[in-house]
């Protein structure tokens, strides 16, 4: 372990190229050419709406992602369908709710419960697109060998985001100053072990941070973006699936130094609710906050000077993955192919930074756990440049790309498209979003819904661990539980009975 000098990093800190802000009329574009409209599918794992353009906080520089949402459409609502990599990935690929793949755990293969299922890079693949990918797409160490004529993956560790593929610096962060009784004890969590079968590796790697040198060529999220831009450069000439995966930011936060020195923590403002360990607030459900984080600060505390060197360290490996995200769009413009390609960003879940002492996105039925970037630049559609308030899922995404695609459609799919959102971000729509939880891989021990006004879930069957109602436009941090309000007993009502319509549409014998 090294030992680390935060050394002022003088130069320039190269962005990417700018994002072209406008594009031909994809549905014209199609007319006077038999090309089909590309995809080029960007994904990052445990990144929270922590986005420049999405007014971020901790104030995060993400220069390419902000370029890319002025040229397309951001949706400043869009939910994921469970907060864990897995379920989620397996949600939003196969266009399925969690409730209907079997996959509620992070070691579930889609395939195993349903080989005849069309993944949604097979279906391109099946319809005279090359389907490539780089990096994280579906979970570590799980793919799709029908998804893909061909994958780079650098090794299981480096797509499941856990190590730093033996690159760089690690800082300890329980070296940090101003540790306190406090931090250190909590007669809730004494002699509590992680809670997980990997626990004592997760515990280990949630005390550290990496810093990376140079611009962290060794490591393979760097790769991950080398790979995509060769792909780019060999498949520019038919249609493409190209899927480009980052592991960042999931723990451990890693970037170059350089990322590192562009922040500086003293300056973060922890919330109000910030906590040394887990801790339900007064008038939530216990059920509402699991007792273990499961990504950072495993099993101890953290303490304010910890957190926030943390959040900066989080916040430097979204700006590193903006960076790498930069350099394929570059090359995508360079080659000269954003005029026929619909270029996706989005997440796989969001995430809390400390928010009711909670470091992780496990079991997290909060906005800032289910809540996902989502970008969608398609060429020539009137929403480009514009942010849709509307409510949607990631669960969506397939059946949009299939009608922007003009794919064969399947009545299977659970989504939506929200293809009229790219045209008119403000359109009417009236479609809440759905979230759930499960702590055996195989029960739902949490269902959540979101709509236009509000956020309810229910704990345990029909609400037997409790219930929450939170107003997010009145109090965004989500402190005030309204479910015992007077005024809101009909609101509750309704929403209680849409999360147990939902909940009861869980396949019997759903493999763990």
């Amino acid at each position: 372990m090294s030992t680390i000098t935060r050394r002022k990093f003088i130069g320039r800190t190269a962005m990417g190229a700018a994002v072209a802000l406008t594009f031909p009329n994809i549905i014209r574009a199609q007319k006077t050419s038999s090309r089909k409209p590309n995809v080029l599918f960007l994904m990052s794992d445990d990144c929270r709406v922590e986005l420049g353009c999405y007014g971020s906080m901790f104030q995060a520089k993400t220069p390419n992602l902000d370029g890319l949402a002025k040229s397309g459409v951001r949706f400043d609502r869009n939910y994921c369908q469970f907060p864990l990599c897995n379920p989620s990935r397996a949600s939003l690929l196969t266009g399925r709710n969690p409730t209907k793949t079997s996959v509620l755990g992070n070691r579930t293969d889609f395939r195993t419960a349903h080989p005849d299922w069309t993944s949604l890079p097979q279906l391109f693949r099946q319809n005279g697109y090359v389907s490539i990918r780089a990096g994280k797409i579906f979970h570590g160490g799980i793919d799709d060998p029908k998804a893909w004529d061909s994958s780079t993956a650098w090794t299981v560790d480096d797509e499941g985001g856990m190590q730093s593929n033996g690159v760089g610096h690690v800082f300890d962060t329980s070296k940090i100053a101003e540790r306190t009784e406090r931090d250190l004890k909590s007669p809730k969590l004494a002699g509590v072990t992680p809670d997980s079968a990997d626990g004592p590796k997760r515990a280990f790697y949630s005390d550290r941070i990496v810093l990376l040198d140079g611009n962290g060529e060794g490591h393979g999220d760097y790769h991950t973006a080398d790979q995509t831009i060769a792909n780019l450069q060999k498949y520019k000439d038919q249609p493409f699936f190209i899927a480009c995966g980052f592991v960042k930011p999931h723990s451990p936060p890693t970037a170059p130094e350089n990322f590192f020195d562009m922040y500086d923590p003293a300056k973060f403002k922890l919330t109000p609710d910030f906590a040394a360990w887990p801790t339900v607030p007064p008038g939530f459900p216990a059920a509402a906050i699991r007792p273990h984080n499961a990504d950072l600060f495993i099993g101890r505390g953290a303490s304010d000077a910890e957190a926030r060197e943390v959040i900066r360290a989080y916040i430097a490996s979204i700006s590193w993955m903006d960076w790498n995200v930069g350099r394929v769009l570059a090359e995508l413009d360079r080659l000269g192919l954003r005029d026929n390609t619909i270029v996706v960003f989005l997440a796989d879940h969001g995430y809390q930074l400390g928010e009711k002492g909670k470091w992780s996105k496990a079991g997290s039925l909060f906005e800032m756990g289910t809540r996902v970037p989502l970008i969608v630049s398609a060429p020539g559609m009137t929403g480009n440049g514009q942010a849709s308030p509307r409510i949607v899922e990631s669960l969506d995404i397939y059946p949009t790309l299939v009608e922007l695609c003009g794919l064969p459609k399947s009545s299977e799919l659970e989504g939506t498209s929200f293809a009229s959102l790219l045209s008119n971000p403000s359109a009417a729509w009236d479609k809440p979003a759905y979230s759930i939880w499960s702590e055996d891989g195989q029960t739902i021990h949490g269902t959540a819904v979101r709509t236009e006004q509000w956020r309810y879930a229910e704990y345990g069957k029909d609400g037997a661990n409790g219930a929450m109602l939170l107003d997010p436009h009145a109090d965004p941090l989500e402190m005030k539980n309204l479910v015992n309000d007077p005024k809101c007993k009909s609101v509750c009502d309704e929403l209680s009975a849409l999360t147990r319509a939902y909940a009861a549409t869980l396949n019997p014998g759903s493999p763990a």
